[in-house]
């Protein structure tokens, strides 16, 4: 157990200008979507803020906040500042979030060339100079491309308009005055966003800023923005308010971006017109926005807080898959001052307490799926794959049951975890029967697969095991097991089932299902080893076993880097989220991959940055990506499908079908005449993922 001194950097007291922190934990700035459409905070997102304020954070960070709504706001549930009649409900929030101790900053921002609102209305956008070219966004299907482009009504040949002097001027008053009315409200501090492709960033970068007046040219020039809101928002805030910007340490793959030494100068001429701190970030092109600003590997943008927090010497806040571990030791390491965690205080609000009092196992992950980005890119309220309750907080509450029940659950993967879970929080005397020798279902095999589901199945276990919980492993469910057991009610949670793919050659030694592969890696299915597996195969996965590697994930995902029952040349039948995550797995492990898929976007059940980043990810190994195609036979020469009314082949030394997962009510079925109340969960019932297993847990287990 993680005992709290092991955070003894990350939860002391911190200070940014006036402000006093009890810990060095922020709240990332994202998003939510739960705003309303007049610019007003909903008692939904009062409550969103409440909840991680109650959890232990030092400081809570709003999402972007108009300072000239409802122009120049990027989203349509954006909250505004450019009125006094905003000021009643924001003054509401902050007291909410100091009631529980934690300090309170609203970020203020306007979007310039990615106003959705403008666009929403009709308006041309606000640039520095004129923009020619057009953005390009990655795989989106029709549905999504939709929902991005349905609110858009600027006429394309009218999109642009060059900001003047005067409008630059009067943005300066704006900024200003929204500070001012953010500190009658009761905030604590100001962020000024200058990042992130909104209209400040585009003063910076010269690739936007080709303006030859006093605005733009040299850095001096194109920073003269940021540093005139800076100036006039002290000035009217006075020196007993905090301050600062985010800003970006760089603009990834764009000609004449921000570089690294820009930011270091930015953020000093910054610190010098009255910034408390620097928040660092960055930045890059539509399509590559997920590896820059939601960074693939943890801590990747700490060097650009330790360079300016070494140029500045004033506080910065570092962002950016920061786990406690790595927060600690980099503020201990004197990289950062603060860390801001986003998609960590989703999955648990309660993170900062947590680590508090010594319980960093009983930390609800965050499984890197991006499900709470995704739906920004939508205009849709955002949501947890991991945490039904987040953004929902009204409507999740675990509360005691009026009257315990005798609950038996079927199935152990997160569906039935997490069900197991709730309703034992709740007082129900829970069963939770599994019948392999292992918790995780289906999630087990999904954690090789990507390693961050590994942290779910861990954590979902800790609670089985910690709660009252009846936890029966090897244990098959029948009728008369049921009628021995007596429950009050049934949830069956035992996963989808998977129809062998119609194609001929299917049944070949070398072509196996997702469940032949999840079965010899874990050593379950003795038949299928002896029908696909060489001897000396079945001598190396003996070994595993009897050294126990196979009964943990972290072991056979090391094994699997250096051994795996499949050939150098792999096809993948199916390019949904499993074939593409089964994808990344086996070129990490050095295989030649190909993935097939009938549909035109691969990977259409992912959120769309995850999407994004594991296609990127795939092409950059090599992948070949063949989508609309149909697979006509699967040969001794390879796959052969067709595309476009021509046949092709794909050479394979292995093949998985990846495909063929549907609902799974057999069970259900023949439990349904005992005359007990009866649920479906998660995939049994139609295939869900995790999102849609956990929600169904958490809900289920609330209702009964």
């Amino acid at each position: 157990m993680s005992k709290a001194s092991s955070f003894k950097h990350l939860l002391s007291p911190g200070r940014i200008g006036p402000m006093e922190l009890r810990n060095r934990i922020v709240l990332a700035p994202m998003g939510t979507g739960l705003g309303g459409h007049d610019g007003h905070i909903t008692e939904r997102h009062k409550r969103f803020y409440e909840e991680r304020a109650r959890g232990g954070a030092g400081l809570i960070l709003t999402e972007v906040t108009a300072v000239d709504w409802p122009r120049g706001g990027s989203e349509v549930h954006q909250l505004g500042l450019s009125d006094d009649a905003f000021i009643p409900d924001l003054r509401d929030l902050t007291q909410r979030v100091h009631a529980h101790g934690a300090k309170i900053a609203v970020q203020l921002q306007h979007a310039g060339k990615v106003g959705t609102m403008d666009l929403a209305a009709g308006r041309p956008l606000l640039v520095p100079s004129m923009i020619t070219e057009r953005g390009s966004f990655g795989e989106l299907t029709a549905e999504e491309f939709g929902a991005i482009l349905k609110n858009y009504k600027t006429d394309p040949s009218n999109m642009y308009t060059v900001i003047d002097e005067t409008e630059i001027l009067r943005l300066v008053d704006c900024f200003a005055a929204a500070a001012e009315r953010a500190k009658r409200a009761g905030f604590d501090g100001i962020e000024v966003h200058a990042a992130h492709g909104y209209l400040i960033d585009e003063f910076l970068s010269r690739h936007v800023n080709r303006r030859t007046d006093r605005w733009g040219g040299p850095l001096e020039n194109r920073a003269r923005f940021l540093c005139e809101i800076l100036r006039e928002t002290r000035r009217r805030v006075g020196p007993d308010m905090a301050l600062w910007c985010r800003l970006n340490g760089e603009e990834m793959n764009t000609e004449n971006g921000i570089t690294r030494e820009d930011a270091i100068e930015t953020a000093r001429m910054a610190v010098a017109a009255g910034a408390d701190a620097i928040h660092i970030t960055r930045y890059g092109p539509p399509v590559e926005i997920v590896s820059a600003m939601i960074v693939p590997e943890p801590g990747e943008l700490l060097p650009y807080a330790e360079a300016i927090r070494k140029a500045t010497k004033a506080p910065v806040i570092a962002v950016g898959r920061i786990l406690p571990e790595l927060g600690e030791q980099a503020i201990a390491d004197g990289r950062t001052d603060f860390v801001a965690m986003g998609r960590q205080l989703l999955a648990d609000p309660e993170l900062p307490n947590k680590l508090e009092r010594g319980e960093r196992e009983d930390v609800c992950p965050c499984i890197t799926c991006y499900v709470c980005v995704g739906q920004a890119f939508v205009q849709e309220p955002f949501k947890c794959a991991v945490n039904a309750a987040c953004g929902r907080e009204d409507e999740f509450p675990i509360v005691p049951a009026l009257t315990p029940r005798r609950v038996l659950i079927v199935g152990s993967g997160p569906a039935g975890m997490e069900a197991a879970r709730v309703a034992a929080l709740r007082g129900h005397k829970v069963t939770l029967c599994e019948k392999s020798d292992r918790l995780g279902g289906t999630l087990w095999f999904a954690s090789l697969v990507h390693d961050a589901n590994g942290d779910l199945l861990e954590y979902l276990g800790n609670q089985v095991r910690k709660l009252p919980i009846d936890l029966r492993l090897g244990q098959e469910v029948t009728p008369e097991f049921v009628r021995q057991l007596q429950p009050d009610v049934i949830l069956v949670a035992v996963g989808a089932r998977r129809e062998r793919l119609p194609i001929p050659g299917a049944d070949r030694s070398n072509v196996l299902s997702g469940d032949d592969l999840r079965n010899l890696m874990t050593g379950a299915d003795k038949k299928t080893a002896v029908e696909k597996l060489t001897l000396a195969q079945r001598a190396m996965l003996k070994m595993g076993s009897l050294l126990g590697v196979s009964d943990r994930v972290n072991l056979t995902r090391e094994l699997s880097k250096h051994w795996m029952p499949l050939g150098t040349r792999v096809v993948v039948i199916g390019g949904g989220l499993v074939g593409v995550e089964l994808g990344e797995f086996l070129v990490e492990r050095g295989r030649q991959v190909s993935i097939i898929h009938d549909e035109p976007v691969m990977g259409a059940e992912m959120a769309i940055p995850r999407r994004w980043q594991a296609l990127a990810t795939l092409r950059q190994h090599g992948v070949t990506l063949v989508t609309g195609a149909t697979v006509d036979a699967i040969t001794d020469a390879g796959v052969v499908y067709t595309k476009d009314g021509q046949q092709q082949t794909a050479p394979a030394d292995s093949v998985i079908l990846a495909a063929g997962a549907q609902e799974n009510r057999g069970l259900a079925d023949s439990l349904a005449g005992l005359g007990i109340e009866l649920h479906l969960l998660g995939d049994c019932k139609g295939v869900g993922y995790i999102e849609g297993a956990i929600m169904d847990g958490a809900r289920i287990a609330r209702s009964i």
